[in-house]
């Protein structure tokens, strides 16, 4: 699993603040608790004389350390059962001096045997999630959300579904089961149809479903992906584009909007190539959604890029009338 460098930066970020938090709170819990019984803090600080002393004595050399030590733990019994008295007595738990972990797995440090614990792995989710929310309504957009109504369920001539029938056995169970399975294997999209049916809408449900997981997502427009590829290459001041299309390029899920709506160049068309070739080397899940068929794409850009696609991406033509139009006629 790949992470966003700035995202991860925001989590760990939040998930330190937070520890910290609980830590003042335990220091702050322990001193009200000091403040009602001092006695407490008496036995808090014998406790830890007690083990330095316990150590000195087994260290200790010309003499037998063991009836040292066991007086010294004898000790060390005495004042643990003191402390349980007094904490009873004043109707607290007899751990409630004690520091606990949030994450027991990973005694907060956010990872575990090497790898990134599945605390830190939420702080990333969520810091994710609001990154994606900059540019898409997750809120609203989602696969319960999806509704299919605004599509005809008439047959047209010729036509062996409706187009709420393909809309729903083709692309919207498509696109649920590659959210619900994403991460078991590598696959691709290619969301192509007219304005307003519902791309953008569908790819932000992929996109909150995939990112909840865990999964780096990024979602951009075509245009400004290829804006900071460009800076990347042709700035001195490029450091930022470097972090910008490396993420582009390494994250486990790329979303490539409106594909087709900017100004098409050479370099444009190299850029679109480097992106879709490398992320299917790499094994990285690619979905492009734009307005034009597989056919203009060819047109557009090149035959060899457009043959890349169409051989290595799944196609979900989408079909029906514009829902954006039809919603404004409603509300007339």
């Amino acid at each position: 699993m790949a992470y966003d460098g700035k995202v991860m930066s925001r989590a760990l970020q939040r998930f330190e603040q937070e520890r910290q938090q609980r830590q003042e709170e335990y220091q702050s819990r322990r001193e009200r608790i000091f403040r009602r019984q001092p006695r407490l803090r008496e036995i808090e600080n014998e406790l830890r004389a007690t083990m330095s002393r316990i150590i000195s004595a087994a260290l200790r050399k010309g003499n037998d350390p063991r009836p040292a030590v066991e007086r010294l733990r004898d000790d060390n019994l005495r004042l643990q059962q003191e402390k349980r008295s007094l904490l009873r007595q004043m109707g607290l738990p007899e751990d409630c001096l004690d520091e606990k972990p949030a994450c027991p797995l990973c005694n907060d440090t956010g990872y575990q045997d090497g790898r990134v614990c599945q605390c830190l792995r939420t702080y990333y989710a969520q810091e994710q999630q609001l990154e994606l929310s900059r540019m898409l309504d997750l809120g609203n957009q989602s696969f319960d959300s999806f509704n299919l109504d605004w599509y005809s369920d008439r047959l047209a001539p010729g036509q062996p579904k409706s187009a709420r029938q393909h809309m729903e056995e083709r692309v919207y169970e498509t696109c649920v089961n590659y959210a619900h399975s994403f991460g078991k294997k590598m696959n691709n999209l290619l969301l192509f149809g007219a304005p307003g049916l519902g791309k953008t809408h569908l790819s932000a449900a992929i996109a909150r479903e995939v990112s909840g997981k865990g999964f780096s997502v990024v979602y951009d427009t075509a245009g400004h992906v290829f804006e900071r590829f460009e800076v990347q290459k042709f700035s001195r001041e490029g450091e930022e584009a470097d972090s910008d299309v490396t993420r582009v390029l390494n994250c486990d899920l790329l979303i490539l909007d409106d594909l087709g709506t900017e100004m098409t160049t050479a370099f444009v068309q190299s850029a679109l190539y480097q992106i879709v070739n490398t992320r299917l080397m790499e094994r990285k899940s690619t979905i492009i959604s734009t307005n034009l068929t597989p056919e203009k794409l060819s047109q557009r850009y090149s035959p060899q890029l457009a043959s890349r696609i169409e051989g290595e991406y799944q196609l979900l033509p989408f079909v029906g009338e514009d829902i954006r139009k039809l919603k404004r006629e409603l509300n007339r």
